[in-house]
């Protein structure tokens, strides 16, 4: 288990709790965002999350993702993904209890797909296959985008595994029926910085959100949920 602090532009935007658990089994990741600073008045963000699944070989196997959250004009929603086996492939489809308002994507967009928080588990997965450039099939309940990762060179001087990703937009995004440039739709870059160690923890990652820099950073690990609390 760790803890971040998150900053936008250099302000304080957010303290996060992150438990990634990989075992022979599968994997369980859990996050949990508690805002502060000027997003915490503009959006009254809080939420927490959990991801469950497999990885076999280079498939991601997810199981179910579940997430439950609060905004200052929406309370107590709640985004349920279940995983299901179909025509030879994995189906993400909304399960009991789910408030989202959108609808669905069509089913192409919703195949062999994982959830944005069990892509931490898929990349770790990859590296320690000694993958260094490859591409993730995202769906987060209403956005299709694939996260397109390249390993940078190693520099001794620098230390951790740095990564450089692309989140390329699919379907569900705005703009789609219109010749205007949108930023919701366009490719993001994201640098992530992974410990160059068995446990590939992540250490910082950075991404630009309204043109300004979102920046994650490990505050410290901890040894159990008290000494993780905020």
């Amino acid at each position: 288990m760790a803890l971040y602090s998150a900053t936008w532009a250099g302000l304080p935007a957010a303290h996060i709790r992150l438990k990634l658990h990989d075992s022979a089994d599968g994997y369980r990741d859990e996050v949990a965002i508690s805002s502060e600073g000027l997003p915490k008045l503009v959006t009254r963000f809080r939420g927490t999350a959990v991801s469950a699944g497999k990885i076999t070989g280079a498939s991601p196997m997810p199981l179910r993702y579940e997430a439950n959250y609060d905004l200052r004009k929406r309370h107590d929603r709640a985004l349920r993904m279940e995983f299901v086996d179909r025509a030879g492939g994995v189906v993400a489809e909304r399960g009991p209890g789910d408030t989202s308002r959108k609808p669905e994507l069509a089913e192409k967009f919703r195949r062999d797909v994982i959830d944005p928080l069990g892509v931490i588990s898929l990349i770790q997965a990859a590296l320690r296959r000694g993958e260094s450039q490859f591409a993730v099939p995202v769906y987060d309940g209403a956005r299709r985008f694939d996260a397109i990762v390249k390993v940078r060179p190693r520099n001794p001087k620098d230390p951790g595994i740095r990564l450089d990703l692309t989140l390329k937009a699919i379907a569900g995004f705005k703009g789609e029926s219109s010749d205007d440039g949108d930023p919701d739709d366009a490719p993001r870059p994201v640098s992530l910085t992974l410990s160059d160690d068995a446990r590939l923890l992540p250490l910082q990652m950075s991404v630009p959100v309204y043109f300004m820099p979102l920046t994650v950073s490990l505050e410290r690990v901890c040894t159990d949920d008290k000494s993780c609390a905020w």
